[in-house]
């Protein structure tokens, strides 16, 4: 079997040899919460997947689909619970291909719809889901999305999940571009724009403990989910004390509606960085991207999280190799939940001259599965089909 399609679950060696000192030199093999695949092709170059767990039970779900056609990323940072993150992952890219085969391409706008779409999807679930279970109000998920489609980058994102590009600068520097916007109430950009939406309601945006939360209880603006801040049928009684609000909605105060970008892949652009707000409170954008232009490929995204976790045990006066003995959740204490993908761009690719492979891999799982995505081909045979 060709070794882009090996599993790679701790540990590494059994899939890609590699020299104990490049290994060591990378780290966290040994740590028990820590999955990556170090190493796959995609359809314009190769790929780097890791993956570390904080919380007692992962609130951070992904995607890499990858086809001769084009690639997709998805990073889905849930919160108040793993429903709405499961479901996105689930659900937003099979939206996006059903839409992309209706229109026969993707653009910004097929993006923005497929947003829409597993957002009343979402809704709707928690609507089945409300009277037995209304706890499920409070899930909610940040979503980042990247598509790499006929040469042009696409990126759509919800909260604080962030995309970085690496790209060559003057002297051949790289330099860290940031191509999202980042949705939280600690940014005052983002509280003007709510205050400005909501000019009726004072308490819109509060300081509590120190940070900036959107009626007192939750950092990111916008996000999947989060049923009980976006519709009144949803709101949550006060035995519920932490997500309930003293006064009805008059009208959401979160937003599903994804800012979005994109721009056709240019010679000077090296690498894109896909990674859930764990990464960013503790590295740097040009930290990240001088870690990613200073290393082998092999293992970068592995090398990131590593990074990070050296930051986060520096800041409480530990060494990494002593956050390895914290269980699952007590981690939380000192790191979030971390997904983080890295996608080099390899420009002979683009033109689309080299195979490359079919595959379709979930963050945290030890498995593969074929890709999916698939629009031309499909386009095709619905045309022959009709013609029939």
């Amino acid at each position: 079997m060709c070794s882009w399609l090996s599993a790679c679950w701790r540990p590494l060696s059994r899939y890609v040899p590699m020299s104990k000192d490049e290994d060591d030199v990378i780290g966290g093999e040994d740590d028990p919460l820590l999955w990556f695949r170090d190493l796959e092709k995609h359809s314009c170059g190769e790929f780097s997947f890791a993956v570390v767990q904080g919380n007692k039970e992962c609130e951070d779900y992904s995607l890499v689909d990858t086809s001769s056609e084009g690639t997709f990323v998805g990073i889905y940072d849930g919160h108040g619970g793993i429903e709405a993150a499961k479901f996105v992952r689930d659900h937003l890219f099979v939206d996006l291909m059903k839409l992309a085969r209706e229109n026969g391409t993707i653009d910004e706008e097929v993006l923005k719809t497929a947003f829409a779409a597993t957002e009343d999807g979402f809704l709707s679930h928690v609507r089945r889901a409300f009277g037995i279970t209304p706890l499920i109000a409070k899930n909610g998920c940040c979503c980042l999305v990247g598509v790499i489609w006929k040469g042009t980058l696409y990126v759509a994102n919800l909260g604080d999940s962030r995309a970085v590009l690496g790209h060559k600068g003057i002297f051949n520097k790289i330099v860290a571009e940031q191509l999202t916007e980042d949705h939280n109430a600690s940014i005052e950009k983002v509280r003007k724009e709510l205050m400005s939406s909501h000019p009726d309601d004072s308490c819109i945006v509060a300081n509590v403990n120190g940070a900036w939360r959107v009626k007192g209880i939750i950092q990111v603006s916008r996000s999947i989910g989060d049923a009980y801040l976006k519709k009144p049928e949803f709101a949550l009684g006060p035995e519920y004390r932490k997500f309930h609000l003293k006064e009805p909605l008059r009208r959401p105060v979160l937003s599903a509606d994804p800012s979005i970008c994109s721009r056709k892949l240019q010679r000077r652009d090296r690498f894109l960085i896909f990674a859930s707000d764990g990464l960013w409170e503790l590295l740097s954008n040009q930290k990240a991207a001088e870690i990613v232009h200073n290393n082998p490929r092999e293992g970068i995204a592995r090398r990131l999280i590593v990074s990070a976790l050296d930051e986060a045990a520096t800041r409480r006066k530990l060494k990494y190799d002593d956050i390895k003995k914290y269980d699952k959740g007590d981690r939380r204490l000192i790191h979030d939940d971390i997904t983080v993908v890295v996608i080099f761009i390899d420009h002979e690719m683009l033109k689309g001259k080299q195979p490359v492979p079919e595959l379709s891999v979930r963050g945290l799982i030890d498995n593969h599965g074929p890709s999916e995505f698939n629009i031309v081909q499909e386009v095709a045979t619905m045309k022959t089909n009709f013609h029939k």
